[in-house]
């Protein structure tokens, strides 16, 4: 996320180190280093002007120019002002005090607005709240059928009235919704390809008849400051109450996502980081500005772990550790967390202090974890459970059962080793690090 505009930020940052003292021509010659790199990422002229001159003003008080530390001090001011221009703090969805909330979809056709309200629908469920998925993309080939499938995958019904017309269909799904006890009913609108009067009619149409709480417009960040200019049209028409920006796990330059709150003055309410229905993110301004600046997102990574570890599987695996009876059969639970929690690359980019080339240097194999778990699978129960009776004939026989090579189970067996090494390490400081919870 961000490579290109991760590595100039950091480049420009490096204007300012190793100075005692800061001039007024380095704070110069820094920021316009970030202002390029800002206008490299597709943001929206406007937004970099003004952002480069707040920075700038800040920059040249006494706050940086007499600091001991100036490098930090720059960045302390960078960061604040990226978390400002996107929005300052988490905005959450509104919910309606009287069921059902109504949800709103739009966007552009190709932006992934069928496949989030799926997302969504997901994360309402997940909430503990009751999702209703409405059809209203009549004229797509198979758009019904998609979000059926999609429904069918998170396990939310779906309402549609095939071709009718969409406001009618939408009137109906929230009687629909409020006799069956849905609390949140989610429409799924058509997209074009590009913003036309039809389209917008159609829409506005939609929002009469249904009043809904939200209107979340769909944009692919991809588009760069085309999605800005997208994002600027549809909250003239129909004034939205806040964006999704999806493929943010793609080649994306960063513009969209730093010039929306700017431009629309609407924030960004989620972000869509990969094809898979669990990928969605409430989008946070002060993480999304500590990813930009190379300072990693912590929280983010502690979430998406909590969200994976169940507490009595952590307590139970913190008394094998302590007990020294931790198994290849734990061994390959605690991958399968780490896998579901999302790629490597998405985890490793969120610790901080690790560049986006270093990650591209190291050529992350995703098939290790499924070599693993072939190896480990291919051995019988009791080998699992008491991995010191492989010998090289069993050693053997795991290799040609997972199709793997005798050096690559040894390597394995290493690797468990040195991973009870270490958490029997971990345990004897428990009381400095505390209750053992994160596989990694």
């Amino acid at each position: 996320m961000f490579q290109s505009l991760v590595e100039k930020m950091s480049n420009a940052f490096s204007k300012f180190r190793n100075k005692g003292k800061l001039t007024e021509a380095d704070v110069k010659a820094g920021m316009r280093e970030i202002k390029l790199a800002l206008l490299e990422a597709d943001v929206n002229f406007k937004v970099v002007k003004e952002f480069v001159a707040r920075v700038s003003e800040r920059a040249v008080g006494n706050e940086v120019l007499e600091s001991l530390l100036p490098a930090q001090q720059i960045v302390k001011i960078v960061n604040e002002e990226l978390i400002e221009l996107m929005g300052g703090t988490n905005q959450k969805l509104n919910i309606a005090s009287k069921p059902p909330t109504v949800i709103l979809m739009c966007g552009l056709q190709g932006s992934g607005k069928t496949t989030h309200c799926g997302k969504l629908a997901r994360t309402f469920k997940k909430q503990g709240r009751n999702p209703l998925l409405v059809a209203c993309d009549i004229y797509r080939p198979a758009a019904i059928n998609q979000l059926q499938v999609v429904g069918e995958k998170v396990g939310v019904q779906v309402f549609e009235r095939g071709t009718a017309d969409p406001a009618e269909t939408s009137k109906e799904a929230i009687k629909h919704a409020i006799k069956y006890g849905f609390d949140t009913v989610i429409i799924d609108t058509a997209g074009r390809l590009h913003v036309d009067e039809e389209l917008m009619a159609e829409l506005k149409r939609v929002k009469e008849v249904t009043q809904p709480t939200e209107i979340l417009l769909v944009v692919d960040a991809m588009t760069g400051q085309d999605a800005v200019n997208v994002a600027q049209s549809f909250n003239d028409l129909l004034d939205i109450t806040g964006v999704i920006l999806t493929k943010m796990d793609g080649d994306t330059r960063g513009g969209a996502a730093l010039s929306v709150k700017y431009i629309t003055g609407k924030p960004i309410k989620f972000i869509g980081t990969g094809e898979k229905l669990d990928c969605l993110e409430p989008f946070h301004p002060d993480r999304m500005a500590s990813r930009i600046l190379g300072m990693g997102d912590v929280l983010t990574l502690i979430e998406k772990a909590e969200q994976q570890i169940d507490e009595k599987k952590a307590l139970e695996m913190e008394r094998k550790f302590r007990e020294q009876s931790f198994t290849l059969t734990d061994f390959l639970d605690q991958l399968a967390t780490i896998k579901d929690m999302g790629s490597m690359d998405s985890l490793l980019g969120m610790m901080p202090g690790i560049k986006p080339s270093a990650l591209n240097n190291a050529q992350i194999d995703e098939k290790a974890l499924a070599h693993t778990e072939a190896i480990i699978l291919s051995m019988t129960p009791y080998e699992r459970n008491h991995p010191d009776v492989l010998n090289s004939s069993r050693k053997k026989r795991i290799a040609a059962g997972s199709g793997r090579s005798v050096e690559e189970v040894n390597r394995l067996l290493k690797q468990y080793e040195q991973t009870k090494a270490l958490m029997k390490q971990f345990m004897g400081k428990k009381g400095k690090r505390g209750r053992f919870k994160f596989p990694f």
